[in-house]
């Protein structure tokens, strides 16, 4: 038998404090797997997007091609307080309300999600450089040399971009597929 627990409480911290059981603690602790939060990976957030398009557009009787520029944005820019959990009842939302082969987004961000594009909350400056990094990736389809590219329009040199995309560890995200 396998189980498989998810917890965003430190378990290790609750069960010296007596709020967790040792026993149960060291038998889920056999293969202990950390993942950050969602908005400490805000790279990922356009990979879990068409995935979750993936998963249930078919379901609900989509068949979504595109995702706008903007709309992508808006989605990485939102702290995600609820996690993928969140991010993945937003994008039902949309396919739900989406009616051509464009993922719709305006009626399904909400307040909270338009709340924090207008009024982004206190961030570390690593994030705000990787998403803004990232939104200009976007921009120029991930292309860091060249004329109007990413260095460019960042006014970095291409390998100083790499280095700081190295450092802050964001890759291209696969493609949908």
């Amino acid at each position: 038998m396998r189980i498989v627990a998810a917890t965003n409480r430190d378990l290790a911290q609750a069960m010296a404090g007596g709020g967790f059981r040792q026993d149960l603690y060291f038998r889920l602790s056999v293969f202990p797997i950390q993942v950050p939060p969602l908005r400490d990976r805000r790279e990922d957030i356009p990979v879990l997007v068409w995935a979750c398009i993936n998963r249930r557009q078919s379901r609900l009787g989509r068949r979504i091609e595109r995702v706008p520029k903007r709309a992508m944005e808006a989605l990485m820019a939102y702290a995600w307080p609820g996690n993928v959990r969140e991010l993945e009842n937003v994008i039902e939302r949309a396919l739900i309300l989406s009616t051509g082969s464009t993922l719709r987004l305006d009626e399904t961000l909400g307040a909270a999600v338009r709340g924090a594009t207008a009024q982004p909350a206190l961030e570390r400056l690593d994030d705000v450089e990787r998403a803004h990094i990232c939104r200009v990736l976007e921009g120029t389809s991930w292309k860091i040399d060249g004329k109007g590219h990413a260095a460019e329009k960042l006014g970095l040199h291409p390998n100083t971009l790499r280095s700081r995309m190295e450092k802050l560890g964001i890759s291209r995200p696969a493609r949908p597929g």
